[in-house]
């Protein structure tokens, strides 16, 4: 149910739980960000973060492991989208949230 408050089934709560829990670190919460504006290689990423490739690629795996990102190939190189178009919308929600 959207907008009540409620969410309804210990799966669905359990499944939510480990999305926030993916995009609870800081860096990946950066990376879904930044593919939230549309899909990056690790080492575009890595630039834009300023962050070194392999940490990148560690917390990129960590993502697809949840479901949250998506790799394609190309020319032997992954370029990284948003498996989940939903995070844009928590992404957003977010945004709104900061204080800071």
């Amino acid at each position: 149910m959207t907008g009540t408050g409620i969410i309804d089934g210990a799966e669905r709560v359990e499944h939510l739980t480990e999305v926030l829990k993916a995009v609870a670190h800081p860096l990946r919460l950066r990376i879904v960000a930044l593919l939230c504006g549309g899909d990056f290689h690790v080492n575009g990423l890595a630039e834009r973060l300023a962050a070194p490739q392999p940490i990148v690629s560690q917390q990129l795996r960590i993502l697809r492991t949840r479901g949250l990102v998506t790799a394609i190939r190309e020319n032997g190189f992954a370029r990284y989208r948003l498996a989940e178009p939903a995070l844009r919308e928590l992404v957003g929600c977010m945004e709104k949230c900061d204080r800071g």
